[in-house]
């Protein structure tokens, strides 16, 4: 039966691929790429620099990720269609590009079980029978706690992952003293008026990295500057950062 593996790759950093992941890249017989256009183009050319190295016998197959709706205010419904969208896409892959003794797989950008749509996308595929097997990945929550020199939480408290979307409506979590922010796209941390020290990290791993830290009300106008530099220095922007209650 067709096998296809979710493989973690880091967060961009090629040293952070893990010693699992290597062996996983050796077996594909096909690598499938996601191409997200001309923007993120270096983010194709590292997962093309690894397969060079760690993958030479694969096949590279590529697919253009579908648009999506960010017009809408129905959040929910605008990634439910792009997620159907991309499971068709990835069946495509699947059914036309592996043969029923093949192995394919898919990189993905840090850890395939955080914030990425993946395993959730092969679970929706019907009309090709395959197997899969996630291998996991070290995380920008990981490499930004690494770059900071940090541990995420402290002794007995809790630590809580959200997005800049929950965080705009919903502020900081009650009764959590530590909250790691992913996927901000509106600068939500403007809005937090709670005494926090932050710590951002953007294209961690990478060669463009760029990390801040502090206390919030501090810093938070240095870093709108920073990322908006960078946005339009290479059209996108991924940045990571954790929110930290003071100690009063």
């Amino acid at each position: 039966m067709r096998e296809v593996l979710v493989i973690g790759i880091g967060a961009g950093d090629p040293d952070q691929l893990t010693l699992q992941a290597v062996k996983a890249l050796g077996r594909l017989d096909v690598a499938f790429l996601v191409d997200k256009g001309d923007v993120k183009r270096d983010l194709t050319d590292l997962r093309r620099d690894m397969l060079r190295q760690y993958a030479p016998r694969a096949r590279v197959a590529t697919v253009t990720d579908p648009e999506r709706d960010r017009t809408t205010d129905a959040y929910a419904a605008g990634v439910d269609d792009w997620r159907r969208a991309r499971a068709a896409r990835f069946r495509d892959l699947v059914r036309d590009q592996l043969t029923e003794d093949e192995t394919g797989g898919f990189l993905v950008w840090g850890d395939p079980a955080l914030f990425d749509s993946t395993i959730g996308i092969l679970d929706d595929i019907d009309g090709v029978a395959f197997t899969y097997a996630v291998i996991p990945g070290i995380s920008s929550v990981s490499a930004l706690a690494a770059r900071h020199g940090i541990g995420l939480n402290r002794v007995g408290r809790a630590v809580q992952i959200t997005t800049g979307r929950r965080l705009a409506t919903e502020g900081l979590p009650p009764g959590v003293d530590d909250v790691v922010v992913m996927l901000d796209a509106r600068n939500a941390y403007r809005a937090v008026d709670t005494d926090v020290d932050v710590y951002w990290g953007a294209y961690l791993g990478t060669p463009d990295e760029i990390v801040r830290a502090g206390r919030l009300a501090d810093i938070k106008d240095e870093i709108d500057e920073v990322r908006a530099a960078a946005r339009a220095r290479k059209g996108w922007i991924m940045d990571t950062y954790l929110l930290r209650r003071r100690d009063r």
